[in-house]
């Protein structure tokens, strides 16, 4: 009788509370797809991690019921059902006996199943996710074949080691003189996101999930002449460097989950090929196929497997491709004043910008040439598909103080110079309500390319703009070399995978600048200002003799 009295008080506090000393109680993170979920009650029992069921399945999307008579908890979602009994150290999974390793505990209240208990294949396989526990944080992942391991900076070069499981090739090319592409076939990425090195190797990098392929986007600094792309124990990676006796070593990555930032060591093999960067700055590399990789050494390492590369060609286009984007269209007028429309004057000034910039040497495309509308997020688009170098969209101002006045030049980022800058991100922005789909999906398509990884150029080409329309004469429109250059938010050059600039010429809402860009010799003067500033940039960056 006494032992029985014993067992069920022991029973009893086993519920209630646990032994005294027995655990340590916690928490435990919960991050799904690099979000932090927050954190469930977790304790320490014998160096295992328990977790509390009803909350960490529920963070999982799954339903959970408890029988506190039976001190059990049941665990489903489609294609999983299970049983989970406090003593017992299997888990009943769809039907049948899974081992835990650890038996369940009844603590507080509360079902406490093993850390194992979450991440079983059977659970992972019905919410499409991977799952691992690790640091005292359950990652939960989607099912991904590649992720960003390292970032590795030195003073010789950058590289960007990529873990992947096996099946997973690459094409490599160089899009223009700033920016490497590699494009991963059949792969699921492991976390979209963008970085900043912000050194002379590389500037800046972004992957993104484009459908059934991952695409890795790398804007290369003023060193990053040379790059090469290997595979050695089921990683890649990818060397920038200056010359090529730098490029990087091979390096094995930490295990810790995330990028992380180490120093190579000091052994050099020879990369397995090696794409040089075009010969005449601004060059463009458009390989007309692709081939397969042959290694550069003459002893091949053979632990360096041959993939997709679309090599370069010494010589691609020599002229830089400019896309002129006149502003609105169509059913969109943009802003309206005493019977003058910005769309008319926008087009007209950008035919003139295009005819001399053709008569310049330039190879130029526009988006529209007649009054239709386009939707602000296909101009985009049109950019990309021509390959443009440069994109420059004209439009008009306008304001509800009547006094604002003069030219500005803009470049994006998420954050505007100040009010006023947001203001004119927001009018121009307003064409969205002339489009006839809902753009929610286009923003979520396109935020990878929000943060402009092209706005060092952006600025620069914005300020030699600048200053060639503050410098030609006969316009008579105020420009002010200290605020005329900004930065806001705008959603047409949102997506451009090129420098790029909106030009605001004056002001509608101005009497004095409406009275000036309504002429048609403004407008031509206008137009030949921008074009000086786009010729000086381009002889600067090395495209003009």
């Amino acid at each position: 009788m006494i032992k029985k009295l014993l067992s069920i008080g022991l029973a009893a506090l086993f519920w209630l509370g646990g032994y005294a000393g027995a655990h340590a109680q916690g928490k435990t993170t919960v991050k799904i797809i690099g979000k932090d979920k927050g954190s469930v009650a977790s304790i320490q029992s014998n160096g295992v991690t328990y977790l509390d069921v009803q909350k960490t399945a529920k963070k999982l999307g799954a339903n959970v019921e408890l029988y506190a008579a039976a001190k059990q908890a049941k665990v489903t979602l489609k294609g999983f059902s299970s049983i989970l009994t406090a003593g017992e150290s299997v888990a009943v999974v769809n039907g049948k006996s899974v081992p835990l390793g650890e038996s369940v505990i009844a603590y507080k209240g509360d079902i406490m199943a093993p850390v194992v208990f979450f991440t079983l294949p059977a659970l992972q396989q019905a919410l499409d996710r991977q799952i691992e526990f690790k640091d005292n944080v359950l990652w939960v992942e989607k099912n991904f074949n590649l992720a960003l391991e390292q970032k590795v900076q030195t003073a010789k070069g950058d590289q960007l080691v990529f873990f992947h499981s096996g099946g997973v090739e690459y094409v490599l090319h160089s899009v223009n003189k700033h920016t490497l592409e590699v494009t991963f076939p059949k792969a699921v990425v492991k976390r979209e996101d963008s970085y900043r090195l912000k050194d002379d190797f590389i500037q800046s990098f972004h992957i993104t999930q484009e459908e059934s392929k991952v695409v890795l986007r790398v804007i290369l600094g003023k060193k990053g002449k040379n790059w090469s792309m290997e595979e050695a124990g089921g990683k890649w990676y990818l060397r920038v460097a200056q010359n090529e006796n730098d490029m990087l070593p091979e390096h094995s990555p930490a295990q810790a989950p995330g990028p992380q930032m180490t120093s190579a060591s000091s052994a050099q093999p020879k990369p397995a090929f090696l794409l040089p960067a075009p010969s005449v700055i601004g060059e463009e590399d458009e390989p007309s196929s692709v081939q397969e990789a042959k290694p550069a050494a003459s002893k091949p390492n053979k632990e360096l497997k041959p993939a997709i590369v679309q090599p370069a060609p010494a010589v691609a286009h020599k002229k830089m491709r400019i896309m002129v984007d006149p502003g609105h269209g169509g059913k969109d007028p943009g802003a309206v004043r005493k019977g003058h429309r910005e769309k008319t004057w926008n087009l007209a000034v950008a035919k003139e910008l295009a005819a001399l910039l053709k008569k310049g040497g330039f190879e130029v495309r526009m988006t529209r040439d007649n009054d239709k509308f386009i939707a602000l997020s296909e101009r985009s688009k049109m950019a990309n598909n021509f390959k443009a170098d440069l994109f420059v969209s004209v439009h008009t101002n306008a304001s509800k103080n009547s006094r604002a006045n003069g030219f500005q030049v803009y470049f994006r980022s998420e954050k505007a110079t100040d009010k006023e800058a947001a203001e004119v991100a927001a009018l121009e922005n307003e064409a969205l309500q002339y489009e006839e789909v809902h753009y929610n999906f286009v923003d979520a398509l396109l935020q990878s390319l929000a943060k402009n990884e092209y706005i060092n150029e952006s600025s620069k080409l914005a300020g030699y703009v600048r200053n060639a329309v503050y410098k030609q004469p006969g316009i008579g429109i105020a420009v002010n070399r200290n605020s005329s250059v900004r930065q806001a938010n705008f959603y047409v050059l949102k997506g451009v995978n090129s420098p790029a600039i909106l030009i605001e010429m004056g002001y509608i809402s101005s009497t004095k600048d409406r009275g000036r860009l309504s002429q048609k010799a403004v407008q031509k003067r206008m137009a030949q200002g921008i074009y000086n500033g786009i010729y000086n940039y381009a002889k600067k960056e090395g495209w003009l003799k």
